[in-house]
């Protein structure tokens, strides 16, 4: 079950930009202007909202000049703020569709339906989307190319989401080093 209430990060906002207030927002909205077209985003407390008064996008980033940041002082005390807004703020998706968002705490699960663990997120360090799993006992997450192929269904009704492994994710290491690395002779 989705919960409306539930607060989903947008963007968050960067360093500030001149001396008027500007400041530039990293979004995560397919076009990085709608950031601009869900109303009043908050931070994530919720103490905070922001209202976008301008927004202009570059080849570079998105400035933005917000309601009542008037200088350069008060944008760069907003930098690093996360800007959400609730779910049920959001579009409407057509059957099939989900936002990342969505995944969280859904089941993963191999092809033959054992647990591997709950989905904790999606991430990008820059070469991909990436599923990051918590598993049960593990200190470290399992990271999965959020790719048809390692992750060929996700059904947010079940909240189950199949996740087909790399060999070399599923070896225990016990054919080389304690990282389950060969080392060469």
């Amino acid at each position: 079950m989705i919960d409306p209430e539930r607060l989903i990060l947008l963007g968050e906002i960067g360093a500030a930009h001149g001396i008027k207030g500007e400041v530039s927002i990293r979004t995560f909205t397919e076009d990085p202007a709608d950031i601009a077209a869900y109303g009043p985003l908050s931070d994530k407390a919720g103490k905070r909202t922001f209202k976008i008064a301008g927004l202009r996008v570059t080849a570079k980033a998105v400035i933005a000049r917000l309601q009542g940041v008037d200088d350069r002082t008060a944008a760069e005390k907003l930098r690093n703020t996360g800007l959400y807004v609730k779910r049920g703020q959001l579009p409407d998706l057509e059957p099939g569709e989900y936002y990342y968002e969505d995944l969280a705490g859904l089941t993963a699960v191999d092809a033959q339906g054992s647990v591997l663990g709950t989905v904790a997120g999606v991430v990008n360090y820059g070469a991909g989307d990436l599923v990051e799993i918590s598993r049960p006992g593990e200190r470290e997450t399992l990271l999965v190319p959020f790719t048809k192929e390692a992750v060929p269904a996700v059904d947010i009704e079940t909240g189950r989401v199949t996740v087909v492994l790399p060999a070399f994710a599923e070896d225990d290491g016990e054919a080389g080093t304690a990282d389950g690395l060969v080392e060469e002779e």
